[in-house]
């Protein structure tokens, strides 16, 4: 039932008789043959259509018994007159009795019976809006033969249901470089690994994340991630569809922050990520973290790179045993079960392993605390450098410029110490500082044309580079700025 005139209100229309649906539109005259109209021999030429100025008022006899004038002249007889086309109502005379006030004509407009008149049988309806409803019609017709086709075939379905299902996309491949492309292609090369302490129940255990390096089944990972399993533990990796392969250190690099894992009876087919190369990324380039935050295995996250060569020491910056890294810092979400995960670019390659955070209050290094959108990741290039070492030798091998310096101050550069550890001397004798002129006491304050503001930061450079690469220097000396040029050594082994 159609609401659409709900709640309009319509004064009640007067009481006559029933029109037959299919009536003539006006009765004859008395006298006229049935069909005809009569002439009108008074009348002084053609009028107006019927209508064009309201004039519509059927011939019959008037209140007073007179006969009403009979149709226009301009419609000869056995010509049938035009339908009323709707206008208004018009009085025929001065003793016309117009219809009650407030109350409308009764038919449409026109056509029918005039207030007072005996009931005579209608024409049949001329419908003006019949343009209209055709236009309208064809419309209904061009827009609805899907929804017809699928109305058809739904009544045809088993159950008589008039429910259309939607169609099924045709692919669900998704656009190259999308982060679910990149992702459901990397996820597969992406390991969950657990690590146990050995000694049995109640040992350190935790969980963090690698990638497959080669076809061999090497595994890249953070060095603090497999470090409590390293003597005696127990490792496993879990790839993305669930299978579990147990695995051995093949060698780990705490100053670099870097392990490699092998995969014990590796399966065939392994697919090794793809590296990129991390000295040509850029500030503001999107990046894609995968990890198992909180033992959440297989967690993707997005973000970009937020800066570049950022120092940062993933311990409390004092230890002998804290790493160093010139960090690609990122926004994209990082937290503990993270660490050893890639960080992909755009295009699915590694630019960087996931390892450290900063989180409120605690500094740089791995706590349970969540993600600020601070995170940082060892650039690849080191990275690799790191594990092509550690799988030919076990061992690795560190850049160093035979001085050591002081890891506290911070904002001046970094200090050369007036003693060294253990009671050594601060500057080796004949190492590559000695060589160059460096003695105690002097600032180092730039590094290769990178600046210099602290200890950290002057071993996060110094790591970047390999043994044996040609670096300048450059610091002050009573109050003087002075620059060197020296060749790195190496150091084998953590200490």
């Amino acid at each position: 039932m159609s609401t659409e005139n709900e709640g309009s209100t319509e004064p009640a229309v007067p009481s006559v008789p029933p029109r037959p649906e299919n009536a003539p539109a006006t009765p004859p005259a008395p006298g006229s043959p049935a069909g005809q109209a009569p002439a009108d021999p008074a009348a002084p030429g053609p009028e107006p259509v019927p209508g064009a100025h309201g004039d519509d008022a059927a011939p019959g006899p008037r209140p007073d018994g007179t006969a009403t004038p009979p149709p226009h002249p301009a419609y000869p007889t056995g010509t049938p007159a035009p339908a009323p086309t709707g206008a208004p109502h018009q009085a025929g005379g001065a003793d016309w009795p117009p219809p009650p006030s407030g109350l409308p004509s009764h038919g449409g407009g026109g056509g029918g019976p005039v207030w007072g008149a005996p009931a005579a049988a209608p024409a049949p309806r001329r419908r003006p809006g019949g343009l209209v409803a055709a236009v309208l019609v064809a419309a209904l017709v061009a827009g609805g033969v899907g929804g017809g086709i699928g109305y058809w075939a739904a009544e045809r379905s088993d159950g008589g249901s008039t429910t259309v299902s939607a169609a099924a996309p045709r692919s669900l491949e998704r656009e190259p470089g999308s982060v679910a492309a990149v992702a459901g292609k990397a996820l597969p090369s992406v390991v969950t690994i657990e690590a146990a302490a050995g000694g049995g129940p109640g040992g350190e255990a935790g969980t963090g994340t690698g990638f497959v390096y080669d076809k061999q089944g090497h595994i890249l990972t953070n060095n603090h991630v497999v470090e409590s399993a390293a003597d005696g533990g127990t490792l496993s990796a879990t790839f993305s569809d669930g299978k579990t392969y147990d695995a051995e250190v093949v060698g780990r690099a705490q100053g670099y922050d870097v392990a490699v894992l092998k995969l014990k009876n590796a399966p065939a087919g392994l697919v090794p990520l793809p590296l990129g190369d991390s000295d040509k990324v850029a500030v503001g380039d999107s990046t894609i973290a995968i990890g198992a935050p909180f033992g959440l295995s297989n967690t993707v996250t997005t973000g970009i790179i937020s800066a570049k060569n950022r120092p940062v020491a993933s311990g409390d910056g004092s230890s002998g045993k804290n790493s160093y890294m010139s960090a690609l810092q990122t926004d994209a979400s990082i937290n503990p079960g993270n660490s050893g995960g890639p960080l992909l670019d755009s295009g699915g390659a590694v630019i960087g392993i996931n390892s450290a955070i900063q989180s409120a209050g605690n500094g740089f290094g791995q706590s349970q605390a969540g993600s600020i959108g601070l995170g940082f990741a060892i650039p690849i290039n080191q990275a690799t450098t790191v594990a092509q070492q550690l799988i030919r030798t076990g061992t690795p091998v560190y850049p160093v410029i035979g001085a050591t310096v002081d890891m506290s101050g911070q904002g001046d550069g970094a200090r050369i110490a007036q003693e060294g550890a253990g009671g050594t001397a601060p500057v080796t004798p004949d190492g590559p500082a000695a060589e160059a002129g460096l003695r105690p006491g002097d600032v180092i304050t730039g590094f290769d044309g990178e600046p210099v503001d602290s200890g950290p930061t002057l071993i996060s450079e110094i790591w970047t580079h390999k043994p044996g690469d040609r670096v300048t220097l450059t610091y002050e000396r009573d109050g003087k700025e002075l620059t060197a040029e020296l060749t790195l050594g190496e150091r084998k082994g953590d200490r």
